[in-house]
C-alpha cells in the first residue's frame, strides 16, 4: 500500500459518482477527478489539443479553435481503432496530472475519481476501489433524463463501458445508489469514518 491511502472512485455512467465525490470534498478530503482534467488537457493552447487535433484533423475544432466534444466523440465513439489512438493520447496526460495533483493535495486521504478505473486496468494506482452501484435499468432511465437522448442511445453508452458485474466484482467498498441523494450522502459519511481509521491504522505502522 502507498505512503497515503488512494481511494479509486467509480461506477457507470449516471450511477451518481458526482454526488458522491462532492459530499467527499465537502468532508473535506480532496478529490482529482479524471473527467476534470481531460478538460483541461485539451483546452485551447495545450498540448494534449495539440496532438488530437494532429491526429484527428482540424473537423474536430470549433469555430473559435475549442474542442468540439461532439464531433469528436462521433467520430471515435463508432472505431474502436480511432478510440485508442485517442486514449494513447490523452491517457498518459490525464495520469501524469492526476498524479501530480495528487501528491500535492491536502486531507486525510485522497479520492481519485476514474470513471474508467475498470476499463483502464488501472487497479495498481489506488489502494481500494470505490463502487458507485446502481441497476441498469436505473442508469438509463437517469441518463434519458439528464441527457435528453433515446433509449437505444443509453444503452449504447453503457455497453461501452465494463458492466456492472465487473464493478462488483473488483471493489473493495459498493455504496448502493437506488434510493435518494439525501441517503447517498449519510452512506459516505459513514464511508468517511472507516477511511479515516484506516489511515490512522496505516500513519500507526512502523
Amino acid at each position: 500500500m502507498s505512503h497515503r491511502l488512494r481511494i479509486g472512485l467509480t461506477g457507470g455512467i449516471a450511477s451518481g459518482k458526482s454526488t458522491v465525490a462532492q459530499r467527499f470534498v465537502e468532508l473535506g478530503v480532496p478529490v482529482i477527478d479524471a473527467d476534470e482534467i481531460a478538460r483541461a488537457v485539451v483546452a485551447p493552447g495545450q498540448l494534449g489539443l495539440a496532438r488530437v487535433v494532429a491526429k484527428f484533423g482540424n473537423e474536430i475544432l470549433t469555430a473559435n479553435g475549442e474542442l468540439d466534444r461532439r464531433a469528436l466523440r462521433e467520430r471515435v465513439f463508432s472505431d474502436p481503432a480511432q478510440r485508442r489512438e485517442l486514449e494513447s493520447i490523452l491517457h498518459p496526460m490525464i495520469r501524469a496530472e492526476m498524479d501530480r495533483r495528487a501528491l500535492s493535495a491536502v486531507g486525510p486521504y485522497v479520492v481519485l475519481a476514474i470513471p474508467l478505473l475498470i476499463e483502464g486496468n488501472q487497479r495498481e494506482r489506488v489502494d481500494r476501489i470505490l463502487v458507485v452501484d446502481v441497476d441498469e435499468a436505473t442508469q438509463i432511465q437517469r441518463l434519458i433524463a439528464r441527457d435528453g437522448g433515446s433509449e437505444s442511445q443509453a444503452k449504447a453508452i453503457l455497453a461501452a463501458q465494463a458492466g456492472r458485474e465487473s464493478r462488483l466484482a473488483v471493489a473493495d467498498d459498493v455504496l448502493p445508489n437506488m434510493s435518494s441523494v439525501s441517503e447517498l450522502r449519510h452512506a459516505v459519511d459513514l464511508l468517511n469514518q472507516r477511511y479515516l481509521g484506516l489511515v490512522e491504522k496505516i500513519q500507526g505502522l512502523p
